[in-house]
């Protein structure tokens, strides 16, 4: 299946994603989708020798000294990471994760937290970094909040490692007759919260509003699962998610027989691994981990396992994100 996009006109544009087109997923195996907010460690494939590690000692000594690096991510957003079946924390990032950390001998160690407090966890010292699905925004560099405008904290730096895009999907056999994101207006959607498919919502509620058409009701969750058992309950009409994990849920929920995506992809942007602005040894440490691994192959490999390929990048950007 071939991606396509449609950029929207409204104000969302400027916000950017969570994440961005990207191609069709074919993973395989129907894993079941988890929940999340636990905030228990899980501890993914690792190296024990920093010293055979060709880039260990551009980390900070403090990370390099305890062997790990510790990761905020909201484990429930399968393909990009969720939990297996044995309770393993698999998927797209924590692959990623387990190839840099080959290259700076450390292990990363995935911890399970809800999106919308990833943020304030580095802020607060709880997590090294945040890998998570998050889009690369202006917004999240300066610690702006989406809505007001205002600030609300230091922001943070990124190091851009993939794109994708933002779908809608329905339950199979009932889309509601949707094709296009202004054929939401007076349906209900559900969400996850402070993403950016929340953040397109919100801007298509108030473009509703504007046109003189029924608002767009919006329900917002913890986790996609969440929402995603809201619309199977009748309660939503639609969900919205970044098209990954849109695929994979239409591709493996139910055996294959529970969604269907509706209408193309919006909003091409950049996933990226969120670093504390004053973390700059450890942000450019992992520049130079991801480009390696770009570089001999790695990257490659992961992306193609994933069925993903239309995503890759092919150099580790600071702050790409507009």
């Amino acid at each position: 299946m071939t991606a396509s996009f449609t950029r929207r006109t409204t104000a969302a544009s400027s916000a950017k994603s969570r994440i961005a087109a990207v191609g069709a997923i074919a993973v395989a195996g129907a894993l079941l989708l988890t929940g999340c907010g636990d905030q228990t460690k899980d501890d993914g494939p690792s190296t024990n020798e920093t010293s055979s590690a060709p880039l260990a000692d551009k980390l900070p000594k403090e990370i390099r000294d305890k062997g790990e690096i510790k990761v905020g991510s909201d484990i429930a957003y399968a393909p990009v990471e969720f939990k297996d079946d044995s309770g393993k924390t698999v998927g797209i990032d924590p692959d990623i994760a387990a190839a840099m950390g080959k290259q700076l001998g450390v292990t990363f160690k995935f911890e399970n937290g809800t999106f919308d407090t990833l943020i304030g966890g580095l802020a607060s010292k709880r997590y090294d970094i945040a890998m998570s699905a998050m889009t690369d925004t202006k917004d999240r560099q300066e610690g702006v909040d989406a809505d007001t405008g205002k600030k609300v904290g230091a922001g943070v730096d990124f190091v851009d490692y993939f794109t994708a895009g933002v779908s809608l999907y329905t339950n199979k056999g009932d889309d509601q007759g949707i094709k296009t994101w202004d054929d939401l207006c007076g349906k209900t959607m559900a969400v996850q919260r402070n993403t950016f498919s929340h953040d397109l919502a919100k801007d298509q509620a108030k473009k509703c509003e504007k046109d003189g058409e029924k608002t767009l009701k919006i329900e917002d969750f913890a986790t996609n699962p969440e929402a995603e058992t809201r619309m199977r309950s009748k309660g939503a009409d639609v969900v919205s998610a970044d098209f990954p994990i849109a695929a994979y849920s239409v591709k493996n929920a139910g055996g294959g027989k529970y969604f269907e995506i509706v209408g193309d992809q919006v909003e091409a942007g950049p996933y990226g691994i969120a670093v504390a602005k004053d973390n700059t040894e450890l942000r450019d440490a992992l520049q130079a981990a991801l480009n390696a691994i770009i570089e001999n192959g790695e990257y490659k490999k992961i992306i193609e396992k994933w069925g993903v390929e239309d995503g890759a990048v092919t150099e580790a950007k600071i702050n790409g994100g507009s």
